[in-house]
């Protein structure tokens, strides 16, 4: 669901936005990671992939929970309608950090696998809430400035640099703010086409996790995107479907992130187009 924020004051409506651009790069990453350990091939690779979901959740997760309830929810609890709302946000804060201790301590591939998309079902689940509900509450009441309240807080907004992922630190890169907007070709590559062996660490991409950007609201599509991407390691990739040739986000992602990623188209059209993503070693 997309929801138009009516807010008090153009910057409210600007803080709105940047909380809901960082609240899809958030769902985009935890997605891709949660997606990696779904689909590890060994013991080994699972426990990798546990290891860096955790450890995201760790530093970017919880934060983002703990200044919710330090910044947004005691604004949105006051309000008598939003004061039930808020109380089981709590919870499912709560529920969200037993998950990530079940993640942590789970004894096989197959609970740490489950429990990780269950991790990220109830975490979009709760992004959705906040964005369709608690956002506009705040954002239409004018003795409340979110842009004062939330200036800060790069837990809500993003605005920090890319969190390291196995153990390799990621591009730096402003989470929940513009990017440049073009036509331009973007960036091209990659290690040939059909199956390939090479330095990426993959045998094929039918083994690389796949994104469907089709399914993905048009508001917080590119933003998704970008949390997917940040999540694929060092050697590693993604496929990308999307529903028109995305030369404009490939753009994007080069600017956000020059020389990181070789891309190499797999379908063209004209229901979808299939990208190939491979990052850099």
């Amino acid at each position: 669901m997309n929801t138009v924020v009516v807010a008090s004051s153009a910057q409210d409506a600007e803080a709105v936005e940047a909380v809901k651009q960082h609240h899809a790069e958030m769902a985009g990453t935890l997605a891709a990671l949660a997606g990696r350990l779904l689909t590890a091939a060994d013991a080994d690779a699972a426990s990798r992939a546990r290891e860096a979901l955790v450890t995201w959740a760790r530093s970017d997760l919880v934060p983002h929970a703990e200044a919710e309830e330090s910044a947004l929810y005691p604004l949105a609890h006051a309000d008598t309608r939003g004061r039930l709302l808020v109380e089981a946000m709590i919870a499912e804060h709560r529920l969200l950090t037993s998950l990530l201790q079940q993640l942590a301590a789970a004894s096989d591939q197959v609970s740490a696998a489950a429990t990780a998309q269950a991790l990220s079902v109830l975490f979009e689940s709760h992004l959705a809430k906040e964005n369709d509900q608690i956002l506009p509450l705040l954002a239409k009441r004018s003795d409340v400035a979110l842009m004062d309240v939330l200036g800060g807080l790069h837990e809500l907004l993003g605005g920090h640099d890319g969190h390291a992922h196995d153990g390799h630190a990621g591009p730096e890169h402003a989470h929940g703010h513009g990017h440049p907007h073009g036509d331009a070709e973007g960036p091209a590559g990659g290690c040939g086409s059909g199956s390939h062996s090479c330095a990426c660490g993959e045998s094929d991409a039918g083994e690389l996790p796949e994104l469907d950007a089709r399914v993905v609201p048009h508001a917080i599509r590119h933003a998704t995107v970008f949390g997917a991407l940040d999540a694929v390691r060092p050697g590693g990739g993604m496929v990308l479907v999307a529903p028109h040739d995305p030369l404009p986000l490939l753009s994007q992602i080069e600017a956000r992130n020059p020389g990181v990623f070789t891309t190499e188209y797999l379908e063209r059209g004209p229901e979808a187009w299939r990208i190939r993503f491979l990052r850099a070693s």
